[in-house]
């Protein structure tokens, strides 16, 4: 028998890839951190000899869920300026108490408490859009968290960077920091084409092209955005960047909640990544993406939180169940986004938002061994019938019994075996006390 590292029983696989298929009886062998095979579980149990053997029962095993956009240390800001829309909520609030509070430990303190709730919720990736790159990276690193950090980019100064030309070169700093890092990769991330300059984004193409790397965008994030821009300039902010070079299959554009018929079939035709973020939109009242449209249209379209401060939560599967039935309410078409493609989205789409769909993102030999595993004899899950539409439309993350990141098994049971609880929530409360008082 072939030894292995891990092997992994489940009553049933949802690999993602092929596309709508659910596995019965099946089971998953890791070695080396990576997926060996997914096969029946008599011709597993025949073949190998694993140092680990995971049995889980009534149970679905399916990849580790990837948040294609979020900003994690604003957990830390959980519900500190809610029922506000987007303007005044960004430039009245949130920014000043940023201010007040960027820093190394704010970063690193906001970001392990949002490791904590994504291990929890069955996420084992996140494509991160915040200052200080350097310490999101070097945390989930020390946690065995998955990460694409994003560089940022804005045309105003802030803890992290005062000028222009020191956006960039710490920036270009963290790319080099993180060369080949197994688990953090980078991305290019300017805020949003109403805080960066043509020069910036001319750079931000240059840097692209050489790097090879995604870039992060919000974009069209609002009726307001757009018009305002158009009013400016003439222009669209898609069409702006479209003149700027930087429509084409590196875009990873978020919100898109304002979207004629031609730019979703330049999306589509450019092969741009969509990121939705349907519970942080309809909080801040920000606009409904057209996900059935963009879908239909050939667009890869992504699932994401956003922050904690616009959510208020980092649940991909209350995410996905949000996505299904908006997308159902805007379509007016009770078909679009079915369980299965909500799936996708939260997976397969979101591991090509981070660059990473070769690696990550379904349950295929040779591709890095990132699971999460549901269970499904809660009383809360009887009875069911397909497991995805369980998954989208009944399930709930405390269902979520074990997570394995690079074969590395990070929740157990429900419990966090490498991360101290109260520590974390004991400098989450001492963050609350300092951002209230003031």
């Amino acid at each position: 028998m072939q030894p292995i590292d891990l092997l992994i029983e489940a009553d049933h696989v949802l690999p993602v890839r092929p596309a709508r298929v659910v596995l019965a009886d099946h089971a998953v062998a890791v070695d080396d951190g990576r997926i060996v095979a997914l096969l029946p579980r008599v011709e597993a149990l025949a073949r190998y000899a694993p140092r680990e053997h995971v049995r889980l029962g009534e149970s679905v095993l399916l990849p580790g869920l990837v948040n294609a956009h979020t900003h994690n240390p604003m957990t830390l800001m959980r519900g500190l300026a809610d029922d506000l829309p987007l303007k005044p909520w960004l430039e009245d609030h949130i920014w000043p108490a940023e201010g007040r509070v960027m820093g190394v430990d704010y970063v690193r303190d906001g970001v392990e408490l949002a490791i904590a709730e994504m291990l929890r919720g069955g996420t084992t990736a996140c494509n991160e859009n915040y200052f200080f790159p350097d310490v999101i990276g070097e945390t989930c690193r020390r946690h065995g968290f998955r990460v694409t950090v994003g560089i940022p980019v804005i045309e105003f100064p802030s803890a992290w960077a005062r000028t222009r030309d020191e956006y960039f070169e710490r920036g270009l700093a963290v790319h080099d920091a993180f060369r080949g890092d197994p688990l953090v990769s980078t991305s290019l991330a300017p805020h949003a084409p109403y805080t960066v300059g043509d020069e910036s984004f001319e750079r931000i193409r240059m840097l692209r092209d050489q790097l090879g790397i995604p870039v992060h965008l919000h974009l069209h994030e609002t009726r307001g955005e757009v018009e305002d821009a158009r009013r400016a300039s003439g222009m669209r902010p898609f069409q702006r960047m479209q003149a700027l070079g930087l429509v084409d299959a590196s875009l990873v554009a978020v919100h898109m909640t304002e979207l004629s018929d031609a730019e979703i079939e330049h999306c589509a035709a450019a092969g741009v990544t969509v990121v939705h973020c349907p519970e942080s939109n309809l909080k801040l009242a920000s606009g409904f993406c057209p996900v059935a449209k963009l879908l239909a249209a050939g667009v890869t379209v992504a699932l994401g939180t956003d922050g904690c401060a616009s959510n208020n939560d980092l649940d991909l599967i209350g995410e996905m169940r949000t996505a299904a039935l908006l997308a159902k309410g805007v379509a007016g078409d009770a078909r679009a986004v079915d369980a299965h493609a909500a799936i996708e989205m939260a997976t397969i789409a979101g591991a090509r938002a981070m660059g990473l769909a070769d690696a990550i993102g379904s349950i295929e030999p040779g591709k890095q061994a990132d699971l999460v595993a549901i269970r499904l004899d809660e009383i809360e899950a009887q009875p069911w019938y397909d497991v995805a539409a369980q998954i989208v439309y009944a399930g709930h993350r405390r269902q979520v019994s074990d997570v394995w990141i690079a074969g590395r098994r990070r929740l157990a049971g429900g419990e966090l075996p490498d991360m101290d609880l109260e520590s974390i929530k004991a400098r989450a409360r001492r963050w609350r006390q300092r951002i209230a008082a003031r």
